[in-house]
């Protein structure tokens, strides 16, 4: 199974990352405007892009430490019984985000665009906490022309 991973520093507690990662209004501020259903472990999360997008099952979820998500759908179909978590430490003033996008069936030019993607998000997380603006879709950066 392949995995994409990444990691980014961002200059803000730890709680407060974790809030933007568990809420509908937190997770509109870096991936999508278009997020629903955020909440508890079972909660679904419908993330869309242009009317379609990834719903991700809430599987754990550990106050100020740990976001985990398993796909729970059929689009893009790339995605599914993936599993997306996000793992909190702080340190230095800061709280590192170590990002894992696993269990892809193989590696693709899809998954490397979406590497690429998840990267331009993440980034869009940091700016949402660190200025209190971020890039969502539909106002994030296009890395090429097909999007």
């Amino acid at each position: 199974m392949a995995e994409i991973i990444h990691r980014v520093g961002i200059a803000v507690p730890a709680d407060k990352v974790y809030e933007t990662l568990t809420t509908d209004k937190g997770l509109s501020r870096w991936w999508t405007t278009d997020t629903t259903g955020a909440g508890n472990v079972g909660s679904i999360i419908n993330f869309r892009f242009n009317g379609g997008g990834p719903d991700f099952q809430v599987v754990k979820l550990q106050p100020d430490t740990s976001v985990h998500w398993r796909h729970s759908g059929d689009m893009p179909p790339e995605w599914i019984d993936t599993e997306v978590s996000f793992q909190l430490s702080f340190k230095n003033g800061q709280t590192y985000v170590l990002f894992s996008h696993s269990n892809w069936k193989e590696q693709s030019d899809f998954m490397a665009h979406c590497s690429t993607k998840w990267a331009v998000f993440l980034l869009s997380l940091k700016e949402a906490l660190e200025t209190g603006s971020g890039k969502p879709f539909p106002d994030d950066i296009h890395i090429d022309h097909d999007e």
